[in-house]
């Protein structure tokens, strides 16, 4: 039997991503950080409201509570560019919303991202572009996420408490060998490059390891529509470039429950159907599609990028 505690999924999260502090945040780039430490000590009993990732972190926590007694556990972990003392509001409003978040990193202005890989950080999500480009430097999965007040909108066929998270496949799940190809080839030169490397697995991109711990967490609850844990593959592909992600998902035996091949259609849209409560994706416009609809992770990876 696995053990959960000496596996878990662990996520790190930046304090402007999990709570709307974007008043403070102006005021930090406004008049520094002295006048930023002092608004948030003048207002440390005031309750911040949820950010753009908080319903993603809830979900996350609430997969400890009734799970089996195999399953990893979940640990959240906040990284943070404030100090121990400008962070007290932090944790006081952690402590109202009833968050189970013990582990804190307080970098008072100083990059935090060194500290990610010693907490043994499966992902990294912060509004700090540089922190982020840095983490996946180090090799650890990691996205921008702009801050925004969270969309409550569910469907109402979706059960409520379930974790729904949506992958772009080139560039995030796998490496970006495809779109190096239809950038230097075209359309076409990618159709058939996938065609004839069909039966040859996908090397991982950096969203892998996330993937495989996720899949692992997953593995330990019942499968089926109401599984507390739903995945999709949302990728710009069609046929016949489907085949070879198929393939590689088989043969690294990772379950994805949905796959949506769009070939080109703008993404947003199917993300609400879906539901997700979080979508990674390596290109900005497919954010800028996604972010109307769902929380949208910027994965700044690969040849869309440099």
């Amino acid at each position: 039997m696995p053990d959960r505690d000496a596996d878990p999924l662990i996520v790190a999260i930046s304090s402007r991503t999990l709570f709307d502090m974007e008043e403070s945040h102006s005021l930090f780039e406004r008049e520094g950080i002295d006048a930023y430490a002092a608004f948030q000590r003048a207002r440390e009993d005031d309750v911040l409201r949820p950010g753009i990732a908080f319903p993603l972190v809830r979900k996350l926590l609430a997969l400890n509570r009734d799970a089996p007694a195999d399953a990893p556990r979940v640990e959240v972990i906040l990284i943070s560019r404030n100090s121990a003392d400008s962070g007290l509001r932090i944790f006081n409003s952690i402590a109202h919303h009833g968050l189970s978040i013990k582990r804190a990193a307080f970098s008072n202005g100083a990059p935090p991202f060194p500290y990610i890989r010693p907490f043994g950080a499966d992902l990294f999500l912060s509004a700090n572009a540089q922190d982020v480009s840095a983490a996946l430097e180090a090799g650890i999965a990691a996205a921008t996420l702009l801050p925004a007040v969270p969309n409550a909108k569910l469907a109402p066929h979706l059960p409520a408490d379930q974790l729904r998270i949506a992958f772009d496949g080139d560039a995030v799940i796998f490496d970006d060998e495809g779109e190096r190809v239809s950038r230097e080839g075209g359309l076409a030169a990618f159709a058939e490059h996938e065609r004839n490397h069909a039966g040859e697995p996908l090397s991982g991109g950096p969203f892998r390891g996330f993937l495989d711990a996720l899949h692992r967490l997953q593995a330990a609850f019942p499968v089926g529509q109401d599984a507390p844990i739903r995945t999709a593959l949302v990728t710009a592909r069609s046929v016949p470039a489907h085949e070879r992600v198929i393939r590689t998902l088989r043969e690294w035996d990772i379950r994805l429950d949905e796959a949506l091949f769009l070939g080109g259609r703008a993404k947003g849209p199917f993300l609400e159907a879906f539901g997700a409560d979080i979508f990674f994706d390596d290109s900005e416009n497919n954010i800028a599609s996604a972010r109307g609809h769902v929380a949208a992770g910027h994965v700044p990876h690969g040849v869309a990028n440099r």
